[in-house]
């Protein structure tokens, strides 16, 4: 029997409360692992840790899965924090930064998710826009603190991205947050706004970062890309 391929997913840690418990924990949101499951990956959560360990968990991978999250430093693209950028988590953007590095020595599927597009994009260069609405004018891409918009995006002809979910989708996206840049990456798709929703990299098989969350909606063309990816290089 072929192994199912093992897929990283990055993860917060917060302090959470559960029961009787009130907890420094490692969270994610349960749908990233049922999506990876549904189209036939091993999900794996990946908590912040030493830099020196990614090379070692990047071994013992198949694919990878840069998570939603917090705001990226701004100092990592040498910029003052705006006013609407919420505090930094430092241990996070090291320990995803690092496995950044040694899954692109390593030739690893990789797929950034929303925050995770950003540091992507951030590790080769990128700056970001760090308030969205003063752009467009309306907070679409993020309703409130607690609800994902809706959004359209056109996809790039001959991207990556267009083989695995055509033309033109609809999103579930949150963030207020945005690129300004992108050197060495496409631009795989973007919102009607002219928001960048999706970039990659065209030199490697499979490195790309979406804006959106995929996790969340019944199409599940970007993770099976993934998955698929991923059991192609094993």
């Amino acid at each position: 029997m072929t192994p199912l391929p093992v897929i990283g997913i990055t993860c917060n840690r917060e302090r959470a409360r559960w029961r009787m418990w009130n907890e420094i924990a490692d969270l994610l949101d349960a749908s990233y692992a049922r999506a990876i499951e549904l189209v036939g990956g091993v999900p794996v959560l990946l908590p912040p840790q030493r830099e020196q360990a990614a090379g070692s968990v990047i071994a013992r991978l198949d694919g990878l899965v840069i998570s939603g999250g917090r705001d990226v430093d701004p100092n990592l693209y040498g910029a003052e924090p705006h006013p609407a950028t919420g505090s930094a988590r430092p241990d996070r953007d090291s320990w995803e930064l690092a496995l950044l590095a040694s899954s692109r020595d390593a030739g690893l599927p990789v797929l950034g998710v929303c925050r995770g597009m950003q540091l992507l994009a951030v590790a080769a260069g990128a700056s970001l826009e760090q308030h969205l609405p003063e752009r467009v004018g309306n907070d679409n891409h993020a309703p409130a603190p607690d609800a994902y918009g809706t959004v359209e995006v056109a996809v790039t002809q001959g991207s990556l991205l267009q083989r695995l979910v055509g033309d033109r989708l609809t999103v579930s996206c949150h963030h207020h947050q945005s690129l300004v840049s992108h050197p060495g990456l496409v631009a795989a798709a973007r919102a009607d706004d002219g928001t960048v929703e999706a970039v990659e990299d065209p030199t490697v098989r499979f490195r790309l970062g979406v804006q959106w969350h995929p996790e969340m909606r019944d199409d599940q063309g970007l993770l099976a890309g993934l998955v698929a990816a991923a059991v192609e290089r094993a």
